[in-house]
C-alpha cells in the first residue's frame, strides 16, 4: 500500500493489523469498500423503509461502523440517533464520518451491554453483527434490544441467512468453519427460521422479513453499492495490494462457491405495547 493510501486509512479501526490478519471486514474497508452489509445498500434502503423512521423516533445502532447506514439515518431526521462502538478508537472515528448535529451522538459499548437507559429509543437497529456471534451472544445482543426498547418499539436486523431453512447441521457447520477461515472472524449465519425464533423467543413480534442475493463483492453489487469512481478506487488499491488482493479474491471465491446456500435477510420485529 502506498504512504497516501495509509494516510487515508491509518485511523480505521483495525488498520493497525496485519492484512493477513485482520477481519476481513476491515480489510475491505481499508481498501475503499465502504458498504460492508450482505444485502448492500438495497436492502439496507428496504429495511429503513419497514423502520418508518421519522422525526419523533430515538434511533440507537448496534456497530455503526463506517457511518454508511447512520446517515441514511439521520436523513430521515429522527429526533434523536444514538451510535453504540465497543471501544474509543471505533467511537471517535465512527463520530467523524457524522455531521455534528444536536441529538447525534456515538457512544463506548457493547451491543449486548449497551449502558444506556431501559425503554429509552423506539428504534434499535444492528447489521452484519449477529451473523458473527455465537449463539448465546446473538441471543443476548435481542435481549439488550428488547431492553433498550420502548413498548411499541421496531428493532430492525440486516444479517447473512443460510439457504435452505432445514440444512443439515454437518453442513452448516462446514460452512461456518469455511467462511471464518477467509474473513478471520467467527461466522455463524443462521437459516431465516432460526432467525426468526431468536426474535419471538426474545419476547419480539415480527413485522416483516426480506431478502436479497449475498452479492458483496460481484462487480454489479460493488458498483451499484460504491459508485463507479468507488468501485475503480477499490479495483486499484486492489492491484497496488498484492497480499490484500490475495485475501478479497479468497473470500470471493468462497461466496461464489456457496452461492446456493448463502442469501441476506432482514428482519423487522416489534416489542409488545
Amino acid at each position: 500500500m502506498t504512504t497516501a493510501q495509509q494516510s487515508a486509512t491509518e485511523d480505521l479501526p483495525g488498520s493497525d493489523l496485519d492484512t493477513r490478519k485482520m477481519p476481513g471486514h476491515w480489510l475491505l474497508a481499508r481498501l475503499g469498500k465502504r458498504v460492508l452489509r450482505p444485502g448492500g445498500l438495497g436492502l439496507t434502503a428496504q429495511l429503513l423503509e419497514t423502520l418508518a423512521i421519522g422525526q419523533n423516533d430515538t434511533v440507537v445502532e448496534f456497530a455503526p461502523g463506517l457511518g454508511v447506514t447512520a446517515r441514511m439515518i439521520l436523513a430521515r431526521r429522527p429526533s434523536r440517533y444514538t451510535g453504540v462502538e465497543r471501544d474509543a478508537k471505533a467511537m471517535q472515528w465512527t463520530t467523524r464520518q457524522l455531521p455534528q448535529l444536536p441529538g447525534v451522538s456515538v457512544v463506548v459499548g457493547t451491543a449486548d451491554r449497551t449502558n444506556l437507559p431501559a425503554a429509552s429509543a423506539s428504534v434499535v437497529i444492528g447489521e452484519a453483527m449477529l451473523s458473527m456471534n455465537t449463539h448465546e451472544q446473538k441471543r443476548r445482543i435481542a435481549a439488550e434490544a428488547f431492553r433498550v426498547l420502548r413498548p411499541g418499539g421496531r428493532y430492525g436486523i440486516h444479517e447473512l441467512c443460510v439457504v435452505p431453512d432445514n440444512m443439515p447441521l454437518e453442513q452448516k457447520q462446514d460452512i461456518d468453519n469455511t467462511l471464518s477461515s477467509v474473513i478471520h472472524v467467527g461466522a455463524r449465519p443462521l437459516p431465516a427460521k432460526e432467525w426468526r425464533t431468536l426474535l419471538e423467543q426474545t419476547g419480539f413480534r415480527i413485522v416483516k422479513i426480506g431478502y436479497a442475493p449475498m452479492h458483496l463483492l460481484r462487480p454489479k453489487r460493488v458498483i451499484k453499492d460504491e459508485g463507479l469512481l468507488g468501485a475503480l478506487r477499490l479495483g486499484k488499491n486492489l492491484i497496488l495490494d498484492g497480499e490484500a488482493r490475495r485475501r478479497v479474491f479468497a473470500m470471493r471465491r468462497i461466496f461464489e462457491r456457496y452461492r446456493d446456500n448463502l442469501s441476506a435477510i432482514f428482519i423487522v420485529a416489534e416489542k409488545g405495547r
